[in-house]
């Protein structure tokens, strides 16, 4: 265009040459600096958006419960009336870190679970666990307050069964007199333990006055990749011992706060 407009006018008006070539040189020079500074401005606001949505670095304690039926173990149990079945579910505390940079969600967490239906007094059963995570996701919801983000990941789950005798008959003197007694009264532990899967949905909302806390759920599956079998109290492997897989539904309710001095 500029050589356009210098064969055209320059050579109808041959005395504004000078002149008029110098605007036009200064022209397209202001015109090439302001897109310059344009683009930088997109840059920078670009730059900036980014800046803000890598956030959230926060950790994070839950409540809640899961849901799984041992029926190996229990078809086993089931069988000796003085042992009670183990319960399909139970309550979960946990504790972990969240972390969302531009709406990639990882986090990784530690639970401790329990059926909390055990009674070493009389008949009863129950099954304390811990599980070992590891999850990535993405938020769906592009928002400073609100996430929600499906995810999916990988863990490891360890079990123990206890089961517990009615030994109110058992006369004192025998327990102390002879260590057969002693023995059959003692609680009967088995251990299992799993690689597993999960696949969930968590959310979480923050509130305008504490946006570094943040409240929500996360629920979702977790299956193992292989059947185990249950092993003794000391992990020895036992001999036609019931085999069983993990299959779970959990949920719980999430707490969540950034660490102090982060903001």
């Amino acid at each position: 265009m500029l050589y356009y407009w210098q064969k055209n006018i320059l050579s109808q008006n041959k005395h504004l040459g000078p002149l008029l070539c110098i605007m036009l040189y200064k022209y397209y020079f202001m015109k090439i600096i302001m897109s310059f500074f344009l683009l930088c401005a997109a840059l920078t606001s670009q730059a900036q958006e980014v800046k803000k949505e890598k956030k959230r670095p926060m950790v994070f304690h839950s409540i809640g419960g899961s849901f799984q039926d041992f029926e190996g173990l229990n078809s086993r149990v089931a069988k000796l009336p003085e042992y009670k079945t183990l319960k399909d579910n139970g309550g979960t505390l946990g504790l972990g870190w969240i972390a969302d940079c531009n709406r990639l969600i990882t986090s990784g967490s530690l639970t401790l679970g329990s059926t909390m239906s055990g009674d070493k007094h009389k008949r009863s059963s129950t099954v304390r666990n811990y599980g070992i995570t590891a999850d990535i996701g993405y938020d769906v919801v592009k928002s400073d307050r609100v996430m929600l983000y499906p995810f999916a990941g990988l863990g490891y789950n360890g079990y123990q069964a206890i089961f517990n005798k009615d030994v109110s008959t058992v006369s004192f003197d025998d327990v102390l007199q002879s260590n057969v007694v002693k023995n059959s009264i003692s609680a009967v532990k088995f251990n299992n333990s799993f690689a597993v899967y999960r696949l969930g949905v968590g959310f979480l909302v923050s509130s305008p006055k504490s946006p570094s806390h943040s409240i929500g759920i996360q629920a979702g599956y977790a299956g193992s990749f292989k059947s185990s079998a249950w092993r003794s109290s000391e992990d020895q492997t036992l001999g036609n011992a019931p085999v069983d897989k993990i299959s779970q539904f959990f949920v719980g309710l999430v707490f969540s706060g950034r660490p102090m001095g982060m903001k």
